[in-house]
């Protein structure tokens, strides 16, 4: 009884726990703030402040919005334990597993959001009203009464919203005052739609037993494999002709990267239905190789046409009706 007694492993808050909570490998998921920087860039001829001055900003955001999103995942990581426990494989995670102090952890939520907003004022105003969304949009999301990530569709919008959201964020580094194309904001809140339904999804699949599938996430309720695949496709559509708006009005030349942004939004579909699917968990989408070369030829064909004119586009699309 004395060997069993001291052979048992007693589990204790730890310091790499807490910073665990905070999430740092998401902290890639910022890259969509790249987007909106490049694009700001490239609608912007005459920059107001000089290259050293955006880079600074470039710089600061950077790490304000890496607070920023850190404090949303504490906040996400304490008030999920409940559910996480009853999930095959986040309930190692570290609070289901006892290596966070609840009380400290929501110290930590208040003073990375503290932090996060400090530096975000330090930017622009334009970038920390950003940031405060950003926040305010993780509180709906995640704290009752609202909690929208307990109720279907509201869920995966709810939480898409961090997409032009993070534009939004990567555009005012670039001009704190340029209005952004609302089309382009809508394109970017449904491909994060997009890709948030695929998520839970295969999240579904991998689960496959509808009770368990509730009990770790109750939006689960008001899904089916059916529903969410419908859903997929309004997102997609609805993302795609938003997208060819802002080209028809801003940029004819990226007409020509569609068949790209095509194989990659086909490509992330496929992957959905594999086994143990990586789409479950995107901050890890980086060791698919078919991805990250289909993704990255995505982004140097669209930057690329970004900067370069190509007048046959023009002659192409001409109207040849009279409005």
């Amino acid at each position: 009884m004395t060997g069993n007694a001291s052979e048992a492993k007693i589990i204790r808050p730890t310091l790499r726990g807490h910073l665990a909570i905070c999430r740092p490998d998401h902290w890639v998921k910022n890259v969509f703030m790249i987007p909106g920087i490049i694009v700001a860039m490239a609608l912007d001829e005459a920059p107001a402040a000089s290259w050293t001055v955006i880079a600074g900003r470039i710089l600061l955001g950077a790490v304000a919005i890496c607070l920023i999103v850190s404090s949303n995942y504490v906040i996400n990581e304490l008030l999920d334990s409940p559910t996480d426990r009853k999930h095959p494989t986040k309930r190692h995670r570290p609070v289901p597993s006892g290596l966070v102090n609840i009380p400290l952890a929501y110290v930590q939520w208040v003073v990375l959001m503290a932090l996060g907003l400090g530096v975000s004022w330090l930017v622009s105003t334009s970038f920390a009203v950003t940031m405060l969304v950003l926040l305010l949009m993780a509180c709906i999301y995640n704290i009752r009464p609202l909690r929208t990530k307990d109720v279907p569709f509201l869920d995966v919008l709810s939480e898409a919203v961090n997409n032009p959201l993070r534009m939004l964020a990567g555009w005012y580094l670039i001009n704190p005052t340029a209005v952004v194309p609302i089309s382009l904001l809508f394109s970017y809140w449904m491909i994060g739609g997009y890709f948030m339904a695929l998520k839970r999804f295969a999240e579904l699949r991998q689960i496959n037993q509808r009770d368990v599938a509730v009990a770790y996430r109750k939006s689960f309720k008001g899904y089916t494999e059916e529903l969410l695949l419908a859903a997929i496709v309004f997102y997609a559509s609805a993302s795609m002709l938003f997208l060819g708006v802002f080209m028809m009005r801003y940029r004819l030349e990226l007409i020509l990267a569609t068949p790209v942004i095509s194989w990659v939004m086909g490509l992330y579909f496929h992957m959905a239905f594999q086994a143990e699917s990586p789409v479950q968990a995107p901050e890890k989408l980086y060791k698919s190789k078919h991805l990250v070369l289909a993704v990255a030829a995505c982004c140097v064909l669209i930057g690329v046409l970004l900067y370069t004119d190509v007048p046959l586009m023009h002659r192409l699309f001409q109207p040849t009706l009279e409005p």
